[in-house]
Parts: structure tokens; sequence; C-alpha cells
């Protein structure tokens, strides 16, 4: 994502919320989308899939406190990506947010907007660009990774500990992460270390870019690595076991900080944000934070009540009491049996009773079921659907 989308882009619209929504219905309105648009629930849909692409990167800034804080500051100082002076500033002007944000990664792409606000303001006011401050490089965060990893619905509702193999730039081995063959690249002349170079806007006001001839690193190898052509950077694989938490749901986008590509001279990791696949069981299912089961239930035991045995997920069995008179498809809860939350409560099984047909009757039961409608032929439960049509 770049920083101009950052700043332009309504995530409160994407998702349909207000923005004084609270961090639940944020939650609540994402969730609802995200299954709605899911990839595997709209096959070969491109336009479902954007859709779903555009619904994870909005909870991903507004989810996170301190991405949605960033956000609304952003998005209140700059609003339609132009910068407005204060009373007597003589108007308002233009300019390039991916500028203001400054800083990009490896290859060009935009470094995001890691740096928060205070590096808009240092790179618009031009701070720190005295003669102490050019000499120095500067570290550079590492890029994020993206992954996906697909649980079984056990897994999914108890948490699992996956192995991830994860392919990243990160520092070139061959040279020390220095772009140099021999280890001694030289600061770059034209911006003096910093990666940076400023440009005039007019008004006193100063913009950076990053280095053309540098590409961003400060630094200049005389002789270039022939592992990574002088980046820097070399592709990297490693296999990392991950903790995907207990509770988590199809679809859902988790982070984790610093688990992304190992940053450069110095600078901190990415993060790894791993986006979740969840298969189905054959006998529950799962709504929000709560299990669902449907136990077949006799004739006898729902008209005259009884108490039934009912199956947990990997637990020992509850049972329940069936009032008499039992219709078929009454939900009933047994508490505590569910999914676990984010607090580590469960939350309950929802068991649905579906009353079983036989198929085939022993003699003695046919003649019982005989007696029966004997004995309920002035009973019509159809009378009241009757008198509702004539009445409609």
């Amino acid at each position: 994502m770049s920083t101009k989308d950052f700043v332009e882009k309504d995530y409160y619209k994407v998702l349909g919320v207000p923005k004084d929504a609270t961090e639940a219905e944020i939650k609540k309105a994402y969730r609802k989308l995200a299954r709605e648009f899911h990839p595997d629930a709209n096959k070969g849909d491109a336009a479902a899939e954007e859709r779903f692409k555009e619904i994870s990167e909005a909870n991903d800034i507004l989810g996170d406190a301190k991405k949605r804080k960033e956000y609304d500051e952003a998005r209140a100082l700059f609003g339609n990506g132009g910068f407005r002076p204060g009373p007597g500033g003589g108007g308002s002007f233009n300019f390039d947010l991916g500028d203001l944000f400054g800083g990009t990664q490896q290859g060009g792409q935009p470094g995001g907007f890691g740096g928060g606000l205070g590096d808009v303001f240092g790179g618009l006011f031009n701070r720190g660009a005295g003669a102490g401050a050019g000499t120095r490089t500067q570290p550079r965060r590492g890029q994020d990774i993206e992954s996906e990893v697909t649980l079984s619905f056990t897994e999914a509702v108890d948490g699992a500990t996956v192995p991830l193999r994860m392919s990243s730039q990160a520092p070139c081995k061959a040279c020390s992460g220095t772009g140099d063959k021999n280890g001694t690249p030289r600061v770059c002349p034209t911006c003096v270390g910093t990666g940076q170079v400023s440009r005039g806007s007019g008004g006193g006001f100063s913009l950076t870019d990053p280095c053309a001839d540098c590409k961003g690193r400060g630094l200049i190898a005389e002789t270039p690595c022939d592992v990574c052509k002088g980046s820097g950077r070399a592709r990297s694989s490693r296999t990392m076991q991950v903790r995907i938490p207990a509770g988590v749901f199809d679809g859902q986008r988790i982070r984790l900080r610093g688990k992304g590509a190992p940053g450069e001279r110095g600078g901190p990791a990415g993060d790894l944000y791993v986006v979740v696949h969840v298969g189905t069981h054959p006998v529950f299912g799962r709504k929000d934070d709560n299990l669902t089961v449907t136990v077949p239930v006799t004739f006898a035991e729902a008209a005259l009540g009884a108490d039934i045995k009912v199956p947990t997920l990997n637990g020992p069995s509850v049972t329940l009491k069936l009032p008499s008179g039992t219709p078929n498809g009454r939900t009933m809860r047994a508490r505590g049996k569910g999914a676990v939350r984010k607090d580590g409560t469960r939350g309950d099984l929802l068991v649905t009773v579906e009353v079983a047909v036989p198929t085939e009757l022993s003699d003695k039961a046919r003649e019982a079921l005989e007696m029966y409608r004997e004995a309920t032929e002035s009973q019509d439960p159809r009378s009241a659907l009757f008198e509702s049509a004539k009445g409609a």
C-alpha cells in the first residue's frame, strides 16, 4: 500500500462504519464483509477477491489503535492530499504525499507510514539537514511479509503452532549487506550518506526524494557484489514456527510484529501478516465464538422429554435435559463449550434438536404408533394454518 493510498483511501467507508466507530463495531463489520467476499465463497470472482483485499487492508489500519490514530491524524492534516498553511499562510498548495511520508524500501517500493507524522514534519521543514546529520547513513526498516496458513477446524478453535517457510529480501550474506564485493562501499557523494536529496517547493519549504544515485541506500559499491549486484539485499528463505492464537476465524489476518524481513543498517525488522484459512468439521460448525451442532432425537424423546448426551469438541460429552414437548429445530445452549475468546474464556455450544423419523418400524412399534394415532385423531396440527390462510 502506498502512502498516498494511506491518506486518500476512506477505510471507514470501505467497512461501512462511522468515523467514531468502536473497536467492537469495526471488528463486527470486518467479519461480516470478510465472510461475504472471501475468495473461497466467490470462486473465480475477481471483483470479490479485490473487494476482500480492500476490506482486509481497511481492517489492518482501523483494527490497530496506533495505525488508526496515525491515519486519522494524517487525513485531518492532509485531507484531500494538499497541505494547508494556517491563517495568513497565503492559500494552499498541493504536493506528492509519497514525498512527505518519505523513504523507500529496496527496489523503489514505498516505505509505508512507519515513520509517523514526526517524519512528515521533519522532511517538510528540513529538520536535521545540518552538516552533522548529512554524514550518517540512516537505518532502514525491513519489508513486511504476508503469508497464508491453512488450519483444521480444531486447530483454529484451540490454537496451533505451525511452520511457515518465507522468502524475503534480507542483507546479502556474501557482502554482509554492504553491496560491495570487498565490503568497502563509499558514502554516496550526492546525498552524503542520507539516502535522500532535498528539493525546494517554494515558500521556504523543502521536500525530500530518495537519492537516485544510490537508490536510497546512502552507499555506493566500488566493486558491486556478484550476488546482490550492489544492492546489499538478497533473497533469503527461512522457516519459522508461528503460534496461531486460539479462536481465529477463516479469513482472519494476523499481524506478528517484528517477524518480517530483517532491517538494514540497524533498522527494525518488518512485520509478518498471516492470513488464516480454516477447514470444515464433519460434526461441528461455528457462529462467532460459539460452536454449533445438530443432534437427532426420537419422537418419544421430544414428546415426553429426556436427558440426551451431546458430543463436544475435544472434550467429554455433556448431558442436556430435553423438556417434554420440544419442537423440531429448537436450539439449546451448553455454556462454556464453544471456541476460545481473546480473554481466554469460551463461548457456548449451540445444540439444535432434529426429530429423527424412522424409515423402518418393527411390528410392535407400528402397533404402538397406530394406537397413538387413534388416541390423537381429534387433534389437527394444521387447523390453525387453514384458519390463518382464510383470514389473510
